[in-house]
């Protein structure tokens, strides 16, 4: 890409942003549209507009996020949020603080010598220069003593983000303790989850079996249990049971409307009996839906009888009158076989994932082999076709292949704006299609909470855009470009590798500018979920039930937004060095990424699950694998560059990286995995009732306003009961 096209897609890239942003001031103060822009406040019970929200300033959400605090952002979207920003904060840091001795000194170092002038003259270079690649470490010439320069920044970045990480992980550490010892109930910290149950012996009911068995250690303490079951047949009648009493208060509504609008007894809405609606006997729509509710509620009734009593599975949930117990169990070994009596902390009772409950101890460890297997797999057979996508959206490739695209692509007009977006476009559309199927397989390995297959995922899907993204595209580049090459000498394909990693650099400012001004200008305005909620409120939604799907917004989706930043923190890390020009890049995408996603998260999303803060190891670790990617990278090009004290470089630093991840490993990990017993220990607010906190975990195809009846004397069952509590 050459200097044209490059600013053509910066200043296209930031004329997209203003208007989007002027778009979002706009759209977010008509009420009409509240919904869409503060649907987190609204569920809050706030008022959206509290605060000045809706001033004609087209920046007066940036001094509301910038005015915003740390508890703030954990009141509205959760301890989770409160993480997120400070790894967008620190990434920040770590860029800011770079890029302040970088860019005043390596940039001059590299401008100042000729190596793309001499490589220019010799003619004897299969690269295109432009005028940026002056500003690069490719500009200095090999061997020459400027490469110390260069070395001294290499320890510099590595230094800062040790520095920074240590202090991030201190704080988030402290923020989790703080909120696991907030004196507000919480009914997952008095329940822990109880896997790989042996045989029921002779004589006892599963029930029976683990309230002895945890009778026996905490005598004192211990409250009762709840057999987890096989919920699958239960819950499809209860999905189709809540369909049909959303349907019946639809027709409601239209046969209200109706009475409304047109003659006072109203036009009652009717239905075909067969399949999708549309074909077999016209019937009343309401009457059809009483109906099918009625016979659905027997069913059901008759439905969890049978799991309840039948369908037990060898797992539990067992539960305890105070939090240091609970703690205590969660930590402990129970059997002297590791594969009995697995006890681990219950999740939080809307992220259990029921049917992975059942899963026996050696059953999970080779579903994760297996789903180990596949997503490397996925990776390499995804290498293929990414590494295509960066090779043929050259125009040069293009013309070769579409030789009647030829005299299009000629244009000067057409061929800036393909020069400057199809590549970035292509592999962004290409990356989108990826996460269900890497959610499905984290699931499958047994993972027992969403928040936990969640985190599986994001690992996956971060590995998966380093392996096939970063380093697919420069390997996918750098074959095309230099095959001949390769062919000739097949030792000499580490340096050619090495000597493009300039080359890519202004793909790679291009990708990351994209990201930061269309991908946030996207997020702040909403257009897509604003034309989406205006279509349904306007066909579809006639109940407030079906309006408040229709809005609802869900919640950050770490899943696929921490791998996003993590990737292009790994490639402003890999090139800080090498070009610095993508420092500012970088500071701009996690800048204005904090800001937009502080608005988001303060006003628009709402959290579904709370893990206090459980990713940030998996996000410090996935930090120091791109700081060691950087390092390894660095060694690399000083290597191409025939610089004699490069070993200076790779002997100390990966191995200072490492020791550093197994020190905050020993220090911090734990006290993420389980809760300290300090933290535990803290008085709550108010008695605990221990039937609540019960109930909190009965599935809801389970829960009946019947408590009392037989059918439920399993789930509700008072023979392990120690106490009562108000």
């Amino acid at each position: 890409m050459d200097f044209t096209s490059f600013l053509t897609s910066l200043g296209t890239s930031f004329l997209i942003f203003v208007v989007l942003m002027l778009l979002f001031t706009w759209l977010s103060r008509k009420p009409g549209n509240s919904f869409v822009y503060y649907p987190n406040r609204i569920l809050k019970g706030l008022d959206p507009w509290e605060g000045g929200s809706r001033s004609r300033n087209p920046c007066a959400w940036i001094r509301e996020a910038l005015s915003s605090s740390e508890q703030d952002v954990i009141n509205m979207s959760g301890v989770d949020a409160a993480v997120y920003f400070v790894f967008l904060s620190t990434a920040l840091a770590i860029l800011v603080l770079s890029g302040l001795v970088l860019l005043p000194v390596l940039l001059p170092v590299a401008a100042t010598d000729d190596n793309v002038k001499t490589q220019k003259a010799e003619g004897n270079s299969s690269t295109s220069f432009s005028e940026i690649d002056k500003l690069l470490m490719g500009n200095v010439k090999r061997g020459s003593p400027r490469l110390w320069a260069f070395l001294i920044a290499t320890y510099w970045v590595s230094l800062v983000t040790y520095f920074l990480l240590w202090k991030a992980y201190v704080h988030v550490s402290g923020m989790r303790a703080n909120a696991l010892m907030s004196p507000e109930l919480k009914p997952e910290q008095f329940a822990v989850l109880v896997r790989d149950i042996p045989h029921v012996p002779e004589g006892q009911t599963r029930k029976e079996q683990v309230d002895s068995y945890f009778k026996s250690i905490y005598p004192e303490t211990f409250y009762r249990s709840m057999v987890v079951t096989n919920n699958k047949q239960v819950n499809k009648i209860y999905k189709e049971l809540e369909g049909y009493k959303k349907k019946h208060a639809h027709a409601e509504a239209v046969y209200n409307e109706s009475r409304k609008t047109g003659k006072p007894e109203g036009l009652r809405p009717t239905i075909r009996t067969g399949p999708l609606g549309i074909v077999g006997r016209k019937v009343d729509s309401i009457e059809h839906y009483n109906e099918k509710i009625k016979e659905l509620i027997q069913k059901l009734e008759a439905e969890q009888k049978v799991t309840l009593r039948e369908k037990q599975q060898p797992c539990a949930f067992a539960f305890f009158t105070n939090r240091v117990t609970a703690a205590s169990a969660a930590q402990s070994l129970h059997a002297q076989m590791v594969d009995t009596w697995t006890v681990m902390e219950a999740p939080e009772p809307r992220q259990i994932i029921w049917s992975n409950l059942k899963i026996k101890l050696f059953q999970r460890i080779i579903r994760q082999y297996v789903v180990c297997f596949i997503v490397a797999l996925t990776i390499l057979f995804y290498m293929i076709p990414i590494g295509f996508i960066s090779a043929l959206t050259t125009l040069d490739n293009l013309k070769k292949l579409l030789p009647f695209l030829k005299p299009i692509v000629d244009i000067v007009s057409v061929k800036t704006v393909l020069e400057a977006y199809l590549p970035q476009i292509a592999l962004i559309v290409f990356l989108a299609l990826l996460p269900k199927l890497l959610l499905a397989l984290s699931k499958a390995e047994g993972i027992p909470s969403v928040g936990h297959a969640v985190r599986a995922t994001s690992g996956k899907y971060f590995y998966f855009t380093i392996l096939n993204v970063f380093i697919g595209v420069t390997l996918g580049g750098t074959l095309f470009s230099t095959f001949k090459s390769i062919e000739k000498e097949p030792n000499s394909i580490v340096s050619l590798l090495a000597s493009s990693l300039p080359g890519n650099a202004t793909f790679f400012l291009t990708f990351v500018a994209l990201k930061f001004f269309v991908g946030y200008g996207l997020e702040l305005s909403r257009i897509v979920p604003l034309i989406i909620f205006h279509l349904k409120r306007k066909y579809l939604c006639k109940t407030e039930a079906e309006l408040k799907e229709a809005w609802f917004p869900g919640d950050l989706g770490y899943a696929t937004r921490i791998p996003g930043d993590m990737l292009v923190l790994t490639i402003v890390l890999c090139y800080s060095v090498i070009a610095p020009l993508i420092i500012p890049f970088g500071v701009v995408y996690f800048g204005l990424g904090w800001l937009v996603l502080r608005n988001q998260a303060l006003k628009v999303y709402a959290p579904s699950y709370e893990t206090y803060g459980r990713m940030w190891p998996h996000i410090h670790t996935r930090v120091i694998a791109a700081l060691i990617l950087y390092q390894v990278t660095m060694f690399g090009y000083f290597g191409v560059k025939k610089f004699s004290f490069s070993t200076l470089l790779v002997i100390p630093l990966p191995i200072l990286s490492l020791l550093f991840a197994y020190v905050c490993q020993k220090k911090f990990y734990r006290s993420f995995s389980d809760t300290a017993l300090e933290v535990a220990c803290r008085e709550l607010k108010e008695i605990p009732n221990m039937e609540r906190i019960y109930r909190s975990f009965i599935p809801p195809s389970l829960s009946s306003e019947k408590a009392d009846d037989d059918h439920f004397e399993d789930a509700l069952s008072q023979v392990s009961r120690v106490g009562s509590f108000a």
